[in-house]
């Protein structure tokens, strides 16, 4: 009896000793941070008090008392005193280098008349010296009633300066006659396909180029230097942290210089970066040599277009527009193309991210990816249509059936609600921006800018998406106000969705341990204020892989 109770005394010690010691062993965190409201993102614990980072990643959220379990000698408590927290917002459709650029670029967005665009060219001409390309502008002729502007208005104030000015959407530009002398683009230039050389009365070329029309003179610009490209991508990594964006999805484009800010550690936002789809064999061969990247830099999307702008005229329906009758608007590439290029990409295992706007359009593409994929077998393809912005009502319940996720820009919504009925009338904007409509069918929204064409503001955009109040005050209580959504659908969609977008939710999206530390830190709960009000809510910090890269100067 002594030996057993002298074995069981040994035993109970050793146990104790084990213990202490695998409680010892637990990893302690480098920062806790108390006394917050954090919306995870996780459905399973939704809200939480206090997180803990450990290196790039959450070691532990929850509440206060558990999470200061992993405290250590050297841990930093951080208390933030009431202040909300997110997940990092995430960009699901933007184009960075050109953001990046447009910042520094002459800035005719909120130009009111044909004057004031006029005045901020020659302005911004003085600035410049004679033969330097004046680019960028982002102009929107809807804000002086919708009168294209002309080469003529500019030529007098641009004479020794290629001017190619691009409207917001991207999709349509204005060139001075310098800039279209330079290009060889003459009065006996023919449309080409996919794009069209806008002309007056006369006949005469205006100046503005639709689509691919566009490339006529783009291809005659000058590229960037190494350092300018270079500069853009602070330029843009800066501004975008500074509104709360941890991570974004590039759409094409400047591959040298992500590569590059990856090799020298200079990224501050995480980047998923497409190829064009008519490129799909060769981002094929990248990731067959070299992988698909990091948590930092992300490879593994194809980039396409079926159709143009709302704006410009040149997405596609299948009715006339209402204010053109026989406009219906048209496909920037050929059905055969499309098809071949969707269906190779998707052999290749690549995922598929295509261009849609237009009823017509966006009809096209889902019926090419239900053929696709009865055709390719079954596999997590998640094939995306960028914008889906006017949908027939038999496509809605489309996206989740066949799983293809619907990327779309709320800040657009509360932009061309000012004037898209005139363009497609009351009928089809019942089903325009179908928000509510794509959530309740269960479709994986997901949330973005389309920077440079938007403002790269996820506050913006989740304002957007809750009141649809358009930007000309005419629609208080929102335009198309039966599809708005909740702040915690719209969350949900510049976080978790956004990051499921580019296979990417078991990383990042939400916050759980074990997760990237990418978060957010805003002045004011967005729970407890009104929808109106947050747009103007401040991003007070952001922070990526556990290291702060903003905070705003009080």
């Amino acid at each position: 009896m002594r030996y057993i109770y002298q074995s069981s005394i040994l035993l109970v010690l050793s146990l104790i000793l084990l213990m202490t010691s695998c409680k010892d062993n637990q990893p302690k965190a480098d920062i806790i941070i108390i006394n917050a409201n954090i919306w995870t993102g996780n459905t399973r614990q939704p809200i939480a008090g206090a997180m803990a980072l450990s290196g790039e990643t959450i070691l532990a959220i929850g509440n206060t008392k558990e999470v200061l379990k992993t405290q250590g000698e050297n841990t930093r408590i951080l208390d933030y005193d009431s202040s909300f927290i997110t997940p990092g917002f995430i960009d699901s459709h933007l184009h960075f280098f050109t953001g990046g650029f447009n910042l520094t670029y002459v800035q005719l967005r909120d130009a009111k008349t044909p004057e004031e665009f006029i005045s901020r060219i020659e302005e911004y001409v003085k600035t410049t010296e004679a033969g330097t390309w004046i680019l960028g502008g982002d102009w929107d002729h809807e804000n002086w009633g919708g009168e294209l502007p002309s080469k003529d208005w500019i030529d007098k104030v641009s004479p020794e300066n290629p001017v190619f000015v691009n409207r917001l959407d991207g999709h349509m530009a204005l060139a001075n006659s310098l800039a279209l002398e330079l290009a060889g683009v003459t009065e006996d230039t023919k449309d080409i396909e996919g794009g069209s050389l806008v002309r007056d009365k006369q006949a005469r070329l205006t100046g503005i180029l639709k689509d691919n029309a566009m490339s006529l003179v783009w291809n005659k610009i000058p590229d960037p230097t190494t350092a300018q490209i270079d500069s853009a991508l602070v330029h843009a990594m800066n501004y975008v942290a500074s509104h709360g964006v941890t991570s974004v999805h590039h759409m094409v484009g400047y591959m040298d210089a992500l590569e590059r800010a990856r090799d020298n550690k200079k990224l501050i936002t995480r980047i998923y970066a497409a190829y064009p789809i008519e490129n799909w064999k060769k981002l094929e061969s990248e990731i067959e040599k070299n992988g698909n990247g990091d948590q930092w830099l992300k490879i593994g999307g194809v980039k396409g277009f079926v159709d143009g702008s709302l704006g410009s005229h040149t997405a596609a329906f299948f009715e006339p527009y209402t204010d053109l009758p026989g406009d219906k608007g048209f496909f920037v590439n050929s059905h055969e193309d499309l098809y071949n290029w969707v269906s190779y990409a998707d052999k290749a295992g690549l995922q598929v991210i295509i261009h849609a706007i237009g009823d017509s359009a966006v009809n096209f593409i889902l019926n090419i990816y239900e053929q696709v994929a009865n055709e390719n077998g079954d596999r997590d393809r998640r094939f995306r249509v960028e914008h889906a912005q006017h949908l027939i009502p038999a496509d809605i319940n489309r996206f989740a059936e066949l799983g293809v996720i619907p990327s779309m820009q709320p800040y657009h919504c509360i932009d061309d609600g000012r004037w898209a009925e005139k363009l497609i009338g009351p009928e089809r904007i019942k089903t325009t921006h179908a928000y509510k409509s794509l959530f309740d069918s269960g479709a994986k929204v997901a949330f973005g800018s389309d920077w440079f064409v938007a403002p790269p503001f996820p506050l913006y955009g989740i304002y957007a998406a809750l009141t649809r109040r358009t930007l000309d005050g005419k629609n208080p209580d929102g335009w198309v106000p039966e599809q708005k959504i909740s702040l915690e659908q719209a969350l949900t969609a510049y976080t978790i969705n956004a990051a499921y977008a580019s296979f990417e939710e078991n990383l990042k999206g939400s916050l759980e341990p074990g997760k990237l530390a990418d978060f957010v830190v805003l002045e004011k709960n967005l729970f407890e204020i009104d929808p109106i009000e947050i747009k103007d809510v401040k991003v007070l910090q952001t922070w990526v892989g556990g290291k702060k890269v903003f905070e705003i100067n009080n």
